[in-house]
């Protein structure tokens, strides 16, 4: 296992939000170790202030019902990622660990930048979920994940 693994991203633009959900749910590999390094949600029609949470949990049993976004390696010739990705899921993963939650206006967005000691790693097998905690009333919505998988 190198001391660095090859770093992803996985992004949603544009998608109506008007209910609770999973905006991304990573499940790593059985052979790999995944760290989140950025998580970035936004919102581009609304110039009206609203407030918003979000938190990061570990999760037992993943959710379904949502979209599969590209997942792209950020250097070019890297093999495919081994995570599996998936957003918008408003049928929400189960059994829970809260890590981290906090409150966000949508006019500012949302940016999680850990530092590296902070940095959240999931083992092999690991599920992951970014949940809206509440729904705005109805926004168009942009997120972006950012992952480094080390093993394999």
């Amino acid at each position: 296992m190198s001391a660095q693994g090859l770093f992803y991203s996985a992004a949603f633009e544009h998608v109506t939000v008007t209910a609770v959900q999973d905006l991304f749910e990573v499940q790593s590999a059985a052979d790999h170790v995944v760290k989140i390094h950025r998580i970035i949600i936004t919102q581009e029609e609304s110039v009206t202030s609203e407030q918003s949470g979000v938190s990061i949990q570990r999760a037992t049993t993943g959710g379904s019902s949502g979209s599969l976004p590209s997942e792209v390696p950020l250097m070019k010739g890297s093999p495919a990622a081994g995570a599996n990705i998936e957003a918008n899921n408003t049928t929400q993963a189960t059994t829970l660990t809260l890590l981290h939650r906090e409150g966000f206006n949508w006019l500012n967005g949302w940016d999680y930048r850990p530092t590296p000691e902070e940095r959240i790693t999931l083992s092999a097998s690991g599920i992951l979920v970014v949940r809206l905690e509440k729904a705005p009333t109805s926004l168009e919505v942009s997120g972006t994940i950012i992952w480094e998988e080390i093993g394999g």
